[in-house]
């Protein structure tokens, strides 16, 4: 007899099973239902006019192309001695922050992180330990919930209402959601997908009720740049103190066509500089060198970019409401004031997923399901409008007729 035969069985059968069963339980429970599954149906299919995801149709302008390229031509291949962002560009954020939004943002108070995504993770993690619990506003990118659940804490969300067409805060409704567990509140502004842009009233309440309660505000502002009514969207840095407890999460792939490049930013207070340094080594070593310069070249010299971008969306907003008001059957909250996307629902559908394959089989359009953006939207449809303008026309003309038929 061998040494595995005089095994007991039960552990024979236990290493028998499949090694998924053995990861991290927090990991098994991700979802995996998600936009692909669309995609996958709409390979089978022929003309698709892919508009599920948070992602413009242009390619990176050569300004940032090719200050990347010089960089690697330089030999920039290696660390970056400082892993909280090279030095140029992290003094070109602390410049740009502090111009955009009319108050000092000194260099120690941005972490240069591989992408929005990374920048999330990196805040989430900081701050939040097993047991304790985070707030959320939905309809929100699913990302937020899974990586609050990821981190350990307990997602709850807190679902914006519609009140006269308009998505709005329920401020008490975010209190009552908060105990002596909360440690964090979270929200995106201008949001993805409602394009609901958090007022100065929104942002003077959340900050009172932190500072009372000792709880972080993380503020999502990836699309602060594709704002309809100025330059960019109200930021809560333009209201906290340096040291209040707020983070900021931001990014350079919407404002400058950069989705593939992971690169973004965190931003914190100064006195937690050295244990987001310190994460960062531990979690991603640093964002690579070359990626920074090219994303120094777009703050430096993307202004006009930002504001084409926002032109953009803001005339791909138009057009949509402009087409789908035409059908009866769909119902249109009022005009976002910012973002890439339009959220809509269908009177007497209130499955998200028929409707997207309704959509998708019918007029060769792809949507992204609003169940993925919380309990809230899920009888709502996302539709990225962030595209070539004839594109967009064609999908919406599709669209407008499939609904005729």
């Amino acid at each position: 007899m061998t040494k595995l035969d005089q095994t007991p069985s039960l552990l024979r059968n236990d290493y028998q099973q499949p090694a998924v069963t053995h990861i991290r339980p927090l990991v098994q429970d991700l979802p995996t239902e998600n936009i692909a599954e669309l995609a996958v149906r709409a390979q089978q299919l022929t003309g698709v006019i892919p508009l599920w995801y948070g992602e413009g149709d242009l390619v990176t302008p050569e300004f940032i192309r090719e200050a990347a390229k010089s960089a690697l031509d330089d030999g920039m291949t290696f660390y970056i001695p400082n892993m909280r962002g090279a030095p140029g560009l992290s003094q070109a954020l602390s410049n740009y922050q502090t111009e955009l939004h009319g108050v000092p943002i000194a260099v120690d108070r941005s972490t240069v992180t591989p992408g929005g995504m990374q920048a999330l993770l990196l805040a989430l993690n900081v701050i939040v330990d097993l047991g304790q619990n985070v707030v959320y506003v939905e309809p929100q990118w699913p990302n937020i919930h899974n990586l609050i659940h990821l981190a350990g804490g307990e997602p709850r969300p807190v679902p914006l209402t519609l009140v006269d067409g308009d998505w709005t805060l329920d401020m008490e409704a975010i209190k009552a959601a908060c105990d002596q567990r909360t440690r964090a509140i979270v929200f995106s502004t201008p949001a993805n997908p409602t394009g609901w842009v958090a007022t100065r009233e929104n942002f003077e309440a959340l900050l009172a009720f932190g500072r009372e309660r000792g709880i972080w505000i993380i503020s999502d502002e990836v699309y602060n740049r594709l704002y309809f009514d100025g330059r960019s969207a109200p930021s809560i840095l333009q209201f906290a103190e340096p040291e209040d407890l707020v983070l900021t999460v931001n990014s350079f792939s919407k404002a400058w066509a950069m989705t593939g490049w992971r690169v973004g930013w965190l931003t914190h207070p100064a006195s937690v500089a050295g244990e987001v340094a310190a994460m960062t080594q531990y979690m991603n070593s640093g964002t690579a060198g070359f990626v920074q310069a090219g994303a120094l070249a777009a703050i430096e010299q993307g202004e006009g970019l930002a504001l084409q971008m926002r032109d953009r969306c803001r005339h791909g907003i138009d057009l949509a409401y402009e087409k789908l008001s035409q059908v009866p059957q769909i119902v249109l909250p009022n005009k976002p004031k910012g973002g890439m996307y339009v959220f809509f629902s269908l009177a007497n559908e209130p499955d998200s997923r028929v409707a997207c394959r309704k959509i998708l089989d019918e007029a060769r359009v792809g949507l992204a399901p609003g169940f993925m953006f919380g309990k809230a939207s899920r009888g709502f449809l996302r539709m990225c409008i962030c595209r070539d303008p004839a594109q967009l026309e064609t999908a919406l003309d599709r669209m407008v007729e499939s609904f005729r038929t």
